[in-house]
């Protein structure tokens, strides 16, 4: 199977592509990367991605929705050019679309316990401009059987990254942080992986620079305008008093929690105690590496030994970021996955390529001693492109 995988990140800024290969085998189906990239969005759809996040108009979400699907179809296009593909030669596409809004604990509705989310970027007009076709809307399913919801990510971390005899903690540092941890095991099964939101990734650092304007590109270019700065010891321990960081997994979070909300009170706070900008980003990004290594500490370490702390996503290439995660976790090589040889920006977009084969293959894509969920669930909803008789193929 050829299969694309989409999504937009919490951060919003564009979306990532990756078209990989899936040959099914005896054992984990072997994966090759063809090609990935991030296709950045369209001027002025980022601030309107983030405007509907905050509370945006009903009549702009369902503008979007078909707008970002277009978007997407786009995307899709490009990065089976960039595989030397044409649309008619790949099989599936799975997209994760964006979220604009992740509510994972249930909120009582008469007799109804309800957990909701949603992700934009209508799947029907994936399908109908490429002509693939597309699975989407992998959360719910998931959440529908009593689980967050997220992360989806780990069963994907197991299948690249599972060691006979190192226990592996993959961080995906994107607009939130999560972490899947993959303990030793020479059986290789995926029954005792592990994996939560650990709290923000980029997103609170994002939104600092951007509402502080403290750089024309938005964020903070290779960890430098953070390292200017000091952290605060006594900031970043009230930080991690967070409710959330303290919370045992299950969890998931988003930017209804850790958004522009959280940093205008941590701005107004910094103002009222005379503390540079540059010192409060400095302690928000050790916050985002604390918070790792808090959760790690508290919900993994001892009873599971990890030796190594694999990280991806946007966040792996901020150095100060870095630096500080392995300040924080003194006991673990802390690395990328690119030294492993797989580019850190592909991972998600990957994982979504895997998710849809394994809908299409009829097996389930959750984990639910990850999520919470009641039990293993095939899922996603399906769109058929003009393909579809082919599904089965794979």
């Amino acid at each position: 199977m050829k299969v694309i995988g989409l999504i937009s990140g919490t951060s919003a800024d564009g979306v990532d592509a990756a078209l990989v290969e899936i040959a099914p085998g005896s054992g984990r189906p072997a994966l090759r990367l063809l090609a990935w990239g991030t296709i950045p969005y369209p001027v002025g759809l980022r601030e309107r991605v983030l405007a509907v996040a905050s509370g945006g108009n009903t009549a702009e979400v369902c503008h979007l929705n078909a707008y970002i699907g277009e978007v997407f179809a786009a995307a899709a296009a490009h990065i089976a050019h960039e595989g030397q593909l044409t649309l008619a030669d790949v099989d599936l596409i799975g997209s994760h679309g964006q979220t604009v809004h992740h509510l994972p604990e249930p909120r009582a509705e008469g007799p109804y316990r309800v957990q909701s989310t949603l992700q934009i970027g209508a799947p029907a007009v994936i399908a109908e401009r490429t002509g693939v076709t597309t699975i989407a809307d992998f959360r719910p399913r998931d959440m529908a059987a009593g689980g967050q919801g997220a992360p989806l990510t780990p069963i994907f971390h197991h299948a690249l990254f599972a060691h006979p005899e190192r226990g592996r903690a993959i961080l995906n540092i994107g607009g939130i942080a999560n972490l899947t941890v993959i303990p030793a095991d020479p059986g290789g099964g995926a029954g005792r992986v592990t994996g939560f939101d650990t709290g923000p990734g980029n997103v609170l650092l994002d939104e600092f620079v951007r509402t502080a304007g403290l750089s024309p590109v938005g964020y903070d270019e290779d960890g430098r305008l953070a390292a200017a700065g000091s952290v605060r010891t006594e900031l970043l321990r009230e930080l991690l008093e967070q409710p959330f960081i303290r919370q045992a997994p299950p969890k998931s979070t988003g930017r209804e929690m850790f958004g522009p909300a959280f940093v205008a009170a941590f701005r107004a706070r910094i103002r009222g105690a005379g503390i540079p900008e540059a010192d409060g980003l400095a302690t928000l990004t050790a916050f985002t590496a604390h918070a790792v290594a808090e959760n790690l500490k508290a919900f993994v370490l001892p009873g599971v030994p990890v030796h190594e702390v694999i990280v991806c996503g946007g966040g792996a290439r901020n150095p100060t970021l870095m630096r500080m995660l392995g300040e924080a976790l003194p006991g673990c090589t802390v690395c990328t996955t690119d030294a492993l040889g797989v580019p850190g920006r592909a991972i998600e977009a990957m994982t979504f390529a895997w998710l849809a084969h394994l809908t299409a293959t009829g097996q389930s894509g959750n984990l639910p001693a990850v999520t919470g969920a009641q039990g293993p669930r095939v899922l996603g909803c399906i769109v058929p492109g003009v393909n579809f008789p082919g599904l089965a193929k794979g």
